[in-house]
């Protein structure tokens, strides 16, 4: 394989062998025959030649046609030799259906895999519990639960798990779970998204009410506006991205196995619905090495060979596999189901001079996954001629179509974060998030840039492959504002947020259309993006029958801090700082007034009511005086203690902004709600207090939504001031930058990951 910097270092961080001390034991050549040989072991039970197999499975992954996920690249031919990378594991409204569940998760995400629930068997909170005479805490707090097990739980010492937790947006408890992951750091090893039907579709088409439905008694609890609940769907996923939509009745539809049962959830990204303790091994093709630049074409027949190779693979794996508990065994062997899909498709379209946003790209991603789709499909009938049909084909869609088929599915776009990077390529359908990058190499510290190859090349071609150039690129994430690049160049090279939210579901939309499961794509937007943008994204996604649909707006999530373009009064003001000495004495603060004027805010913490005084004087605010419900004690010292370097800071002209960020977010054991806001200490209920105050939300007669802050609506005229780069924050373990991409964040530099 030829392998970047940043392949080396994520290979040799996350996937290589290692021994008891740490020390690399295995080159990139030999870990692909690791790989090779366990899954071409599954060819002796059908009386072939292992051999024969390894070799072909080994060519597709060395030239980086082909990879498998990330548990079969690591896990196979070793001990632990759990492959696969997606897991469904259900939950039933009972303590120890719940705990079952939860012993589940941990057994999976100990072996590597993903987990998904649906949590909407669950009974609603305050809803009765029979055998205490109690009242039912509801789906949300057994969430936490869950949450804070995945957060103890690091697979083989390699990654966190990763959950997607969903809900029926018939269940009672909907709000509370719409809100739940509005506070920062809350359910933070879940991906979260709402379970929406035809019904409630139709009903918010019509304006009308739709109903809520308690799930232990099957009876309507009441009818609630489908309005209003989609409203507060826009605005979490406005917020923060989350939660996403599942549109489970198209789902279903699309089931091949409806007298098995019905699907309820998804995996953590949502590409693989599946059914209770089903699971499924994915694996995706680089469609960038399959692009003849002569020909403007692909190779199709080169292709058709390494999507029958890459799907009897997919198939060998579910013999080789090791499952973590014997109901996912019993139950994935039962339906086969394999999920072969794509990456590198940004790339091939820059190698094809086509752009993304296009009617000629659209159509192109139809053809190809149509090809992919057909060819795949040919190659599981032929594998059962070979070998029989799945256990489940009788009673299923492809017996009462006439069709053997040895797998329920075969195609799934999946995240290809780290595969990808890998196999030295864009991930999955998306576009690319930055041309160039500068990097750290987490090995030695080395900083360079990266830069797309393609875009390279081009920049040489034309004259233009300078250092100034690759700077401005690097600094800017996007050409589009590059004067000097022509605009052909910048017309193809467009980066995510240089593309209208329209094309991005509407390329997701092309690829479901020929995709047996769902597909894992970000409906990226640019921070001044407003709600209504959101719903069209969402309501676009639905008409164009895509199974789900995650947004992120960019710059939306509090730990994204990095920014791509310094606004020129940031750049006027470091310069001017730059060459102003340091104070010959230190700054005293400006001195009190006698008479101020302000308001006092109550807030709920965990330790009681917290008071918030916060007085002005004609130059802003003058003094916070910060009180605790209950006297004496540390607390409550401590909190006098905030309130007076507050004030002084405050009148030494300190940006009250700053000091908001220094507060907010700080955490203490007493966790407390203030209408529905988590408040996780004082200081931080201190902070929320304070930005609410600047904002003015305490003049308002009523707030948007009850009991939640609304955030800023940013104006066309904005734009430029919050450009931010399309990143999720800083990588906590390099220090790179995080894309949010493919329904997760992750780092292109080591391969870490917040979807498991």
């Amino acid at each position: 394989m030829e392998l970047s910097k940043t392949a080396e270092v994520v290979l040799k961080k996350r996937y290589l062998l290692k021994d008891d001390k740490g020390n690399v034991i295995e080159t990139p050549e030999q870990m692909l025959w690791r790989v090779a040989n366990a899954i071409a072991e599954a060819e002796e039970k059908y009386g072939n030649d292992p051999d024969y197999w390894a070799k072909k499975f080994f060519e597709i992954m060395d030239r980086q046609e082909f990879m498998p996920n990330s548990p079969t690249l690591m896990n196979a031919g070793t001990e632990l030799n759990q492959l696969s990378a997606c897991f469904v594991i259900p939950v039933e409204d009972s303590i120890d259906g719940i705990f079952k569940a939860l012993w589940d998760m941990a057994k999976v995400q100990k072996s590597g895999g993903g987990t998904g629930f649906s949590f909407s068997r669950i009974r609603p909170k305050g809803d009765i519990v029979k055998s205490t005479k109690g009242v039912a805490s509801g789906p949300v707090s057994f969430m936490k639960i869950f949450d804070a097990a995945t957060e103890q739980i690091k697979q083989g010492g390699r990654r966190r798990g990763a959950n997607m937790g969903v809900l029926s947006v018939h269940h009672p408890d909907i709000e509370e779970f719409i809100t739940a992951k509005w506070e920062e750091g809350v359910l933070r090893n879940f991906n979260i998204s709402v379970a929406v039907t035809d019904k409630f579709m139709e009903a918010l088409k019509n304006d009308e009410d739709y109903e809520l439905i308690n799930p232990r008694t099957g009876e309507v609890v009441k009818k609630v506006s489908a309005r209003k609940i989609f409203n507060l769907i826009v605005e979490g996923a406005w917020r923060n991205g989350e939660p996403g939509l599942i549109f489970i009745d198209e789902i279903n539809r699309h089931n091949p196995t409806p007298h098995v049962g019905m699907i309820e959830a998804t995996n953590p990204c949502g590409e693989q619905p599946l059914l209770p303790y089903e699971s499924c091994n994915l694996g995706s093709i680089n469609l960038s090495k399959f692009v003849n630049e002569k020909e403007g074409d692909f190779e199709w027949e080169r292709l058709r060979e390494v999507v029958h190779i890459a799907t009897r693979f997919l198939d060998n794996v579910i013999d080789v596999n090791s499952y973590p508990i014997p109901e996912i065994e019993k139950m994935t062997k039962g339906n086969r189901k394999i999920g072969l899909g794509v990456m590198g498709w940004a790339d091939a379209l820059f190698k094809l001079k086509i752009p993304y946003d296009s009617e000629e790209a659209v159509a192109l991603a139809e053809k190809v996954m149509k090809f992919i789709q057909e060819e795949s499909h040919k190659a599981s009938q032929m594998l059962a001629e070979e070998r029989g049909v799945f256990p489940n084909w009788k009673g299923s869609v492809w017996e009462k179509r006439g069709i053997k088929m040895r797998n329920a599915t075969t195609t799934t776009i999946a995240p290809t974060g780290t595969i990808s990077i890998i196999a030295g390529c864009s991930s999955g359908i998306e576009p690319v998030f930055a041309l160039a990058y500068k990097r750290t190499n987490i090995l030695d510290g080395e900083e360079f840039f990266e830069i797309n190859p393609i875009f390279e090349r081009t920049l040489k071609e034309i004259g233009l492959y300078r250092e100034d150039i690759i700077e401005r690129v690097a600094e800017e994430g996007s050409i589009q504002r590059i004067g000097e690049i022509p605009e052909a160049v910048r017309r193809v090279f467009k980066c995510a947020l240089d593309i209208p939210a329209e094309w991005h579901v509407r390329m997701q939309a092309a690829f479901q259309k020929y995709t047996d499961n769902a597909v894992s794509k970000t409906i990226n937007l640019p921070n001044h993006a407003t709600k209504a943008d959101v719903e069209k994204a969402f309501l676009l996604a639905y008409e164009l029958k895509c199974k789900g649909i995650t947004v992120y707006r960019d710059g939306s999530r509090e730990e994204q801090v990095l920014r791509i373009k310094k606004t020129e009064e940031e750049k006027k003001r470091k310069e001017k700082e730059a060459k102003v000495r340091p104070p010959v004495k230190y700054i005293e603060p400006r001195p009190r007034p006698r008479i101020t004027k302000g308001v006092t805010i109550e807030t709920k913490t965990g330790c009681g009511s917290l008071y918030v005084t916060i007085n002005e004087d004609e130059y802003g605010i003058a003094e916070v005086f910060v009180q605790l419900g209950k006297s004496g004690g540390c607390a409550a010292s401590q909190t006098e203690a905030i309130g007076r370097l507050l004030s002084i800071a405050l009148r030494s002209w300190v940006n009250p902004e700053a000091l908001i960020r220094q507060l907010k977010g700080i955490r203490c054991p007493s966790v407390g709600f203030d209408n529905g806001e988590i408040i996780t200490s004082c200081a931080d209920g201190v902070a929320k207090v304070l930005e609410k105050h600047l904002k003015g939300e305490y003049k308002k007669i009523k707030l948007e939504v009850k009991g939640v802050k609304p955030l800023t609506e940013f104006t066309e005229e904005a734009e430029e001031e919050h450009r931010t780069k399309l990143i999720g924050g800083v990588c906590p373990e390099c220090g790179n930058v995080l894309e949010y991409g493919e329904g997760c964040m992750t780092c292109r530099m080591c391969g870490f990951t917040r979807c498991g």
